[in-house]
């Protein structure tokens, strides 16, 4: 059975007194594009730069393809970094860029002809080797950096933040570009983000970090929809956190005193706190009594347009407003800020999370 791309046992990193990185468990598979994602300060960085080999362990085994790898200098590991800032060389050509290491390498001049083309290949710039950087849009200079490193033929990728500097727009398209080459190239790419459009977009799995620690891992998906810890929920997309009293197997009090369902999988009494992305909950005038779901009288103090959708902002007396998302289409129906409205749910989109 192959060994993982990397394997993180027990890492733990610390600057002094403050723990980066906490008891860190983490493998990542063979040719899989998988993201760390977390806020500023989190330890994520820390986490890749420890790949990298910037930084050492304090304690616990890292290993790459089954190698111990916690002491071992950057240079002899078989890894690559993609930063920010991409950092060509202005005088040079995108060859030149591109073939810069594997000369200070010594790697014969025919083998470096045919490395640096066939990665310009991949990302698409075959065209443009003899041009120069400041001729280059800010999408063209990110794929020369990124061709600069995969030309050392690394087993892992490592990728902190790479698209931070490019406008909204670009940055969207570069997010499929990469996905795109990782699934032409098949190396295993982790890659460092805070931003949760990015880390959904692009990877085949995702881990959350906050403090030092990583709180869950998983596809897209399950990040989005199934969220175990409050902060997971709050951290990823939109939510509604509402706290409650369990009153049974399957069921809770609010505070605004309204008895509503709950998911099997609590404690058997307490309080517990239902999350409940926008999109799941669905607004309805007073007369109506939405079977087969959880209902709550409510009133509309805040409306915001923004084309496909309308977001709503509404009061069922629970101390914070509910955040309602509905698309804009002719037979969902609007309502006015001052509505007098229904909020309803069905019991199966509800999570229950804690901390």
């Amino acid at each position: 059975m192959a060994s993982p791309a990397v394997e993180m046992v027990g890492v733990s990193k610390r600057f002094g007194d403050v723990v980066a990185v906490d008891s860190l468990d983490l493998t990542v598979e063979d040719g899989e594009f998988f993201s760390l994602l977390g806020p500023s300060g989190c330890g994520k960085t820390t986490t890749l730069r420890m790949i990298a080999g910037f930084e050492y362990p304090t304690e616990g085994n890292l290993r790459i393809h089954g190698v111990e790898m916690g002491l071992k200098p950057a240079n002899e590991r078989p890894v690559n970094t993609v930063f920010q800032s991409y950092a060509l060389f202005p005088h040079m050509t995108v060859f030149d860029n591109v073939a810069f290491g594997l000369r200070m390498k010594k790697v014969a001049a025919s083998e470096i002809e045919t490395r640096v083309k066939r990665v310009l290949d991949q990302v698409q710039l075959s065209q443009r080797a003899d041009a120069r950087p400041n001729q280059l849009s800010g999408g063209m200079q990110q794929r020369v950096a990124l061709a600069r490193a995969l030309v050392n033929e690394p087993e892992v990728l490592l990728l902190d933040e790479p698209l931070g500097a490019l406008d909204l727009k670009l940055r969207q398209n570069m997010q499929y570009e990469l996905k795109d080459l990782q699934a032409r190239v098949g190396i295993t790419f982790i890659y460092v983000t805070h931003d949760q459009e990015e880390a959904l977009t692009m990877s085949d799995r995702i881990g959350v970090m906050n403090d030092g620690r990583l709180l869950q891992v998983g596809n897209a998906h399950d990040i989005y929809e199934k969220p175990e810890s409050r902060f997971v929920a709050d951290f990823i997309g939109d939510i509604n956190l509402i706290e409650a009293e369990i009153t049974g197997a399957r069921s809770a009090r609010l505070s605004n005193g309204v008895e509503v369902g709950i998911p099997e999988g609590h404690p058997a009494s307490g309080s517990v706190t239902l999350a409940l992305r926008p999109e799941q909950l669905v607004l309805g005038g007073v007369e109506v009594r939405k079977e087969g779901k959880d209902q709550l009288r409510a009133r509309v103090t805040r409306r915001t347009y923004f084309g496909d959708v309308y977001y709503y902002d509404v009061d069922a007396g629970l101390g914070e407003l509910l955040e309602v998302k509905e698309e804009n289409r002719p037979d969902v129906d609007t309502f006015d800020v001052g509505a007098d409205v229904t909020v309803s749910w069905r019991t199966e989109s509800v999570n229950l999370v804690t901390g």
